[in-house]
């Protein structure tokens, strides 16, 4: 599990600091067009934030209910999603997650499923995700909208979704003098950094279940090279998780 932030208030090099120096790993911030200005993230600002040794979660949301607006809608924001990503050097491969900030109710999914698929098919090379209720993350992975999901606690009651990467449990807290909310994430949360590294993660019990496939693999293999490949790749999968890898003697 990792700790971050997501925040209104563009950073700065000293809120950055307080944020990473309090074990912050990650900030979500605001993929928006300009006259968003207030909220939007810039190159300047993802530098610094990648300079405090953290990352960064995109998050497209101009109005709380917009997801509501359906594919018309979805393909104008996935435009502009896209500008803005590329203006930033948003590496592909990395995640736009698009907000449902409201308490969406099941007369809104239908709509909500085309705005998301409409906004994925603007933005080739990046994956898509929602953040929302629990049970829009729900209802979404069920229906296949996107592949990430970053769920928030609120209109949630007290339930936790399974398929969250990322799960906003507090608002409004102060650090460094700015109001942020508080986040968790288990795994393929999509972020990234101005480096242009796309830094992937495995949640341990999905690394744990796939370990099992590569040991059987190993067990049944006769051949060294074959044993050591599934040991290299059975290594791999345990610092994606952040386990300690371990020599290919059993």
């Amino acid at each position: 599990m990792t700790k971050g932030i997501d925040c209104s208030t563009p950073l700065n090099a000293s809120t950055a600091k307080a944020l990473a120096q309090q074990g912050f790993q990650f900030v979500g911030r605001y993929l928006v067009p300009e006259n968003y200005r207030w909220k939007r993230l810039t190159l300047a600002e993802a530098n610094v934030i990648t300079e405090a040794g953290m990352q960064v979660i995109s998050v497209f949301e101009t109005t709380a209910n917009r997801a509501s607006g359906g594919t018309e809608a979805g393909k104008a924001d996935g435009a502009a999603a896209l500008k803005e990503a590329k203006l930033l050097g948003q590496p592909t491969g990395s995640t736009i997650y698009f907000a449902v900030d409201y308490d969406a109710q099941p007369k809104d999914y239908d709509n909500i499923e085309r705005y998301l698929k409409a906004a994925t098919e603007q933005i080739p090379g990046y994956c898509s995700g929602v953040y929302g209720s629990y049970a829009v993350i729900e209802e979404m992975a069920k229906r296949k909208a996107c592949t990430s999901f970053w769920q928030t606690y609120a209109w949630s009651s007290g339930k936790k979704s399974g398929n969250a990467n990322v799960y906003q449990y507090k608002n409004d807290v102060v650090i460094g003098g700015i109001s942020v909310d508080l986040n968790e994430s288990y795994g393929s949360e999509g972020w990234w950094n101005t480096k242009g590294e796309v830094v992937t993660t495995m949640s341990q019990d999905d690394a744990v279940k796939i370990i099992r496939f590569l040991s059987a693999a190993w067990f049944a293999s006769i051949n060294i090279e074959d044993k050591n490949e599934f040991n290299r790749l059975a290594n791999e999968v345990r610092k994606s998780a952040g386990i300690p890898i371990e020599s290919s003697s059993k």
